[in-house]
């Protein structure tokens, strides 16, 4: 019994030490309140609509998590839902890496854990609220130990399509997943035709939503090439850009970066876990098989290309990104640095190990080992605290229910439309979200489509947005006023228009409100539903004119969208089934075995 006790400690251990470094790294996240930071924006209710099924005349970045989130807060709550991704991502990327690990002890299983967790990487996307990435970083540990599982023979694909799913809540994620499944299968050298044939369509059938709602959408998909140079690898502090890479960091955007990464504890860190990794290369060598080896370092290899792309040859990606339909996802290089952390993790753990064990005095040999594991934690201490507060969880306005609820009346009397926000810009601050940058939360918050600028403003350039109806709204608003305004708009299929009047006024004082933005506009003739401190909602008139669908809006690109998700949902539900299924013929056979 104590010693069946004492097997379940170990292998519990490095979960429960994954969880401590959650709790350390979210912080305040975790408080009552919804955490608002950059491309993170949760809401109480997120509302299912149309647009979250990829038919949108906006690019499908967030599908399939939009939709996702929207069924799940129908039975967790939002405020409770955003809280369990964020620990659990990290919980399970730690847990995943201590995996990793060949051997006995928990020196190896708890260093791999503990810079896993806590790494520029995890610290910058938590700040820029990338949290579908994180999930796909937190699944990609285990998607590699079912993959060799797979291409070993076993019945290990339900298990590789559930950990894919997780992975694939994003376009990026997907791709990202893929790489693995697919680099993770074919090192073996014989008889992996068939397992990779079924890993790799099991993959699209994952992705097929968003893979089918990006072709609908047709030229739309190519990007502004001047995104390229704005999102490429930066250096951080002393580093340059491919030793931050290397680093797990080299995020495009500054603000995000942990302060310590930009002195010489950034690089005197980057040294000394590079060593630790080193000395584990022995070890590697000797307990793992060759394709695990080969499978983890072309991943790696793959993830630093991508990573580094956009610095060395930003020509070259460039004409990418504004000539090839979707490859505007590999303009913010630096999201595929997640395919180098699960490699340098097992390095650390094993380096870590050997280095604790090398040292013949017990207890000086624990001490050695207590160190290494901590030295991702005592060389990046400002990514505790929820990254030095940036993950602050906030309440929303009154005022945003009020005019939530003016919005779901209309919509239940009939009126058609969607909303639009103003200013036409992407991102807030606002004053109750402590002055942190967020994604206008807005059209989140209310129960209709909605129509928000997709044009970035980076370092004080900006890059085009994709949506050809969001640039004849703003091409309206430059140019119209009045009555024609109104009816440009509901001619565009705007029913609703929402003012966010502390963006107007920060855009006023900043001396930025083009006429474009429609922070000063005037709707005379719609109808005020609220008017407000922070908000002033209209009703415009139901359009009498044609309005013009989408590129997806139209019934045979639905009818590809419908039968790309029914292929997604019938793929998860197999990978369910088949789970369930096998879990409890070994529960029967154990039991008959005793």
């Amino acid at each position: 019994m104590r010693g069946r006790i004492g097997a379940a400690g170990l292998r519990a251990a490095p979960a429960l030490w994954s969880a401590v470094l959650a709790v350390l790294v979210l912080g305040g996240a975790l408080g009552p309140g919804y955490v608002l930071s950059y491309d993170m924006v949760w809401v109480p209710d997120l509302a299912v609509r149309g647009d979250f099924w990829g038919t949108g005349s906006s690019l499908p970045r967030a599908v399939p998590s939009d939709l996702v989130v929207a069924l799940l807060d129908e039975v967790v709550p939002g405020m409770l839902l955003q809280k369990v991704a964020l620990l659990g991502a990290l919980v399970v990327a730690g847990a995943g890496a201590a995996r990793l690990v060949p051997g006995t002890g928990l020196v190896g299983p708890l260093a791999a854990a503990t810079l896993y967790v806590w790494n520029p990487f995890v610290a910058e996307r938590l700040g820029i609220g990338h949290w579908p990435l994180l999930l796909t970083y937190a699944s990609l540990p285990w998607i590699f130990l079912c993959a060799r599982r797979l291409a070993a023979g076993e019945r290990a694909l339900p298990q590789l399509v559930l950990w894919v799913v997780l992975a694939s809540l994003s376009p990026v994620g997907g791709i990202v997943a893929g790489v693995m499944v697919v680099a993770a299968v074919a090192a073996s050298a014989r008889g992996v035709r068939r397992p990779l044939l079924v890993a790799t369509g099991a993959v699209l059938a994952v992705n097929a939503p968003w893979i089918v709602a990006g072709a609908v959408h047709g030229s739309a998909t190519v990007s502004d090439p001047a995104a390229v140079a704005l999102f490429a690898a930066q250096g951080e502090g002393v580093m340059p850009p491919w030793l931050a890479v290397l680093g797990l960091g080299g995020i495009w955007n500054a603000e995000v970066v942990p302060a310590s990464r930009t002195t010489v504890v950034g690089l005197a860190a980057l040294v000394l876990v590079l060593a630790v990794c080193v000395a584990g290369l022995t070890t590697w060598r000797r307990r793992t098989p060759r394709a695990e080896r080969h499978a983890l370092v072309a991943v790696a290899v793959v993830g630093l290309v991508v990573a580094l792309a956009g610095r060395v040859a930003p020509d070259a990606v460039a004409w990418l990104v504004g000539h090839v339909p979707g490859a505007g996802l590999l303009r913010d290089g630096t999201r595929f640095v997640a395919l180098v952390a699960p490699l340098q993790a097992l390095l650390f753990g094993l380096g870590a190990a050997r280095l604790a064990a090398a040292v013949p005095v017990r207890a000086v040999g624990l001490g050695v080992g207590t160190f290494l594991v901590l030295v991702p934690v005592m060389t990046m201490p400002d990514a505790a605290r929820g990254v030095s507060g940036r993950l602050e969880a906030v309440d929303f306005p009154e005022e945003y229910a009020t005019v939530r609820q003016a919005v779901e009346r209309d919509r239940q009397a009939g009126h058609p439309g969607d909303v639009l926000l103003l200013p036409f810009t992407s991102y807030r601050q606002p004053g109750w979200n402590d002055g942190r940058r967020t994604l206008d939360p807005l059209g989140r918050y209310l129960p209709a489509d909605y129509l928000a600028s997709d044009t970035l403003v980076v370092s004080g350039e900006e890059i085009a947005g994709e949506d050809q109806r969001a640039a004849r709204v703003g091409h309206h608003l430059a140019t119209l006023e009045g009555p024609a305004l109104e009816q440009a708009l509901a001619g565009e299929g705007i029913g609703w228009v929402v003012l966010d009047r502390e963006a107007a006024a920060a855009l006023a004082a900043q001396e930025v409100d083009a006429p474009g933005y429609g922070g000063s506009v005037e709707l005379g003739s719609a109808e005020v539903l609220h008017r407000g401190t922070l908000l002033t909602a209209w009703q415009l008139a139901t359009p009498t004119g044609h309005v013009t669908p989408g590129p997806a809006d139209t019934a045979p690109a639905r009818a590809l969208l419908a039968l790309a998700w029914g292929l997604a949902a019938l793929t998860l539900l197999t990978a369910l089934y088949r789970s369930v299924g096998t879990r409890v013929t070994s529960r029967r056979q154990l039991r008959r075995s005793d």
